[in-house]
């Protein structure tokens, strides 16, 4: 049995007891009933998850996961693929938006190479775990070979279970690599059956004329490759990237061992999208951090039934906005797990339904 089934057979649903538990907690707090949101709905989320009417968000992790595309032949980018490397060795120095962003969080960055084009020696704070040099030119024929693609879910499982099993209780993806919205792109369009044009965006700040000409690439790489949208391996080999897979396997590793795992933006909700293909059941552990500007995220995010927790107008990746979220979830379960019942507090329950009555 491969990695990959044996992953997904461990995966199981989110326990519905510590949910409802968790529930009753909110609903006896001293607030109107829903009256804190999302904050409220993610606790609940969590005691699923974790299996415990009182959730907490202990040492969290960052997997930033760099690879590069082939598809920028076409020139479907403003920078060019050289970047890539250039932009791992900003994450390992520490000089990067996400570096900068965890470090206020608490969280721990890892940087992992799963397919940079170049062959730089990376330095320590780099984990190699390199399938090959960057994907093919989609647009011309599939992405990656079966073999890749497997490999590089199983690289993410396997980075995923390590943290687990080192204490890690809350995970987040992100990614870099040039070209990738592209493949983001046919990969969106291809799972929730809108067109390309719909679903793909300006990427790294591209004009008008260049972003016409990536819809046009998206269209070719789809129709020349003919991915089953039904099949998560197959869109990846066809259409996806080496830091796609990765994420994939991190979604699917952290959902084995009940733990959640916050998605970035676009380039990572498409790692959701194909972990969502291979076992429905991997979406229960995914958190949406927030919300791209990049049009085909809402649509991802839409069809694997998550409603993200930010809007901030991002749009930068490397799993920025996923560890903004990380905050978003210690208050959640300080909400559940500190604040003062009307019964402890004291407080009539009469109050409590005038306070509702005024909600309404």
């Amino acid at each position: 049995m491969s990695k990959i089934r044996e992953t997904i057979d461990l995966i199981a649903p989110p326990d519905a007891v510590s949910m409802a538990e968790a529930q009753r907690i909110q609903d006896s707090l001293t607030k109107p009933r829903g009256s804190l949101g999302k904050l409220e709905e993610l606790s609940v989320r969590l005691a699923g998850i974790y299996r415990t009417r009182a959730p907490t968000i202990g040492r969290r992790m960052v997997f930033t996961m760099a690879a590069d595309h082939g598809v920028t032949e076409e020139g479907v980018s403003a920078y060019p693929s050289e970047v890539t490397a250039q932009m791992v060795l900003n994450f390992a120095k520490g000089g990067a938006a996400i570096n900068v962003l965890a470090r206020a969080s608490g969280a721990e960055v890892r940087v992992v190479d799963m397919g940079v084009k170049s062959d730089v020696e990376w330095p320590e704070p780099v984990i190699s775990m390199k399938i090959a040099h960057g994907t093919k030119n989609m647009a011309r024929g599939p992405a990656m070979s079966e073999d890749e693609a497997r490999r590089g879910v199983e690289a993410g499982i396997e980075l995923a279970f390590g943290a687990c099993d080192d204490g890690v209780n809350a995970l987040a993806i992100g990614d870099m690599g040039i070209g990738n919205t592209t493949s983001a792109s046919a990969i969106t369009s291809l799972i929730t059956g809108r067109t390309a044009a719909e679903v793909t965006g300006r990427g790294t700040g591209i004009d008008d004329d260049v972003l016409n000409a990536k819809i046009r690439v998206v269209e070719r790489a789809i129709s020349v490759n003919s991915p089953d949208p039904s099949d998560g391996m197959d869109v990846l080999v066809k259409v996806g990237g080496l830091e796609i897979a990765g994420m994939a396997g991190v979604v699917l590793g952290a959902s084995a061992r009940g733990v959640p795992v916050f998605l970035d933006g676009f380039v990572s909700g498409t790692a959701g999208l194909i972990a969502s293909t291979l076992c429905p059941e991997s979406r229960s552990y995914m958190i949406a951090s927030h919300i791209s500007v990049e049009p085909g995220h809402r649509f991802l995010l839409d069809h694997i039934q998550l409603i993200p927790l930010l809007d901030l107008g991002m749009r930068l990746g490397e799993g920025t906005g996923a560890v903004l979220a990380f905050g978003m979830a210690d208050a959640a379960c300080r909400i559940l797990n500190e604040m003062a019942t009307f019964e402890g507090a004291g407080v009539a329950r009469s109050v409590r339904s005038k306070q509702e009555e005024q909600v309404k």
